[in-house]
Formats: structure tokens, sequence, C-alpha cells
């Protein structure tokens, strides 16, 4: 059975039918083509399809798209400011070599952005707690940390 629904993505308002069963994730990439929000392991483990929801990190696999009626989403897309140059964390993520294959990173960024946004961000150890949701199979997390943090001292700043 089709729904049809209204929501926000990206700042952009948007109107679309769905099969009732869409889940967020594959509304955003099938219906809307943002494949920068990626499915990996669809058991809600490796945290890739992380996205905001109201401004709130989530694993977009365990949302069905007409949850989110009436809401605003943001994917890794839609963090870019209008200039073009990269989000804080995203540059950090780039200067201090936190990626590797980049399958994880839009899920990482955006957790991140997350934990900065509502959270303050401590030490390693707490850190890395913090990133338990989300998983890289090729790194041992340890540019991952040191790029949250100095994409969180960056947003810090840009904020004063």
């Amino acid at each position: 059975m089709d729904v049809k629904i209204k929501l926000t993505v990206n700042g952009d308002a948007i109107e679309a039918q769905v099969d009732a069963r869409t889940l967020l994730v594959s509304f955003l990439r099938e219906h809307r083509g943002l494949t920068g929000t990626h499915q990996g392991c669809d058991t809600a483990q490796c945290g890739a399809c992380t996205v905001l929801l109201d401004g709130r990190a989530i694993k977009s696999c365990t949302v069905l798209a007409a949850q989110a009626q009436g809401r605003q989403v943001t994917t890794i897309e839609g963090i870019t400011p209008a200039d073009g140059t990269l989000h804080p964390m995203q540059q950090a993520f780039k200067q201090c070599h936190g990626l590797q294959c980049g399958f994880c990173t839009p899920g990482m960024v955006m957790s991140a952005i997350d934990l900065v946004t509502h959270h303050s961000v401590a030490d390693e150890p707490t850190l890395r707690a913090a990133l338990n949701g989300n998983i890289c199979r090729c790194t041992g997390y340890q540019n991952i940390v040191a790029s949250i943090q100095q994409g969180a001292a960056a947003m810090l700043n840009s904020k004063s």
C-alpha cells in the first residue's frame, strides 16, 4: 500500500508516494538520489546510514520513510555550506586522514556532528564509546577520533 509523505530533506520540501514499508535509507537513496547515505548492514549495527532527523542522529535503516512525515532530514549532502566549502567536520576528516575507503565516513561525520551539537566532546575513551554504533572496517579509529576532535574544535570556534 502506498502512502503520501511530506517532509523536508536538506532544506527542500518533498512530497512523495512511497510503499508504506519503504525505509528512510531506501527513500533517500532510491527516490531522492542521495547516495551519500549508505546501506551497510540493514541491522542498525554499522552506522553507515546515519542521518539527522530533526537535528538528531538516527540510523535511517531503522526508520520508515512514513515516520519522517512532517520532519526534517539532513543527509551528508545537506551539511555543505552554500559557498561549496566543506563542513568543519568534513574538513577535519580530510585533514586528519579520518577515512580510507570512505564507506563509513558519511555516517561517522553525521554522528560526530550530532555528538558535538548535543553533547560535550570529551576525552578519547569517551569519544570512542560514543562511536560505538559506527563501524569502520578499514581504520584503527585513531584518525577518526583525531578528526572528530579537530572538527569539534572548529565547530565550537565557528559558534563563537
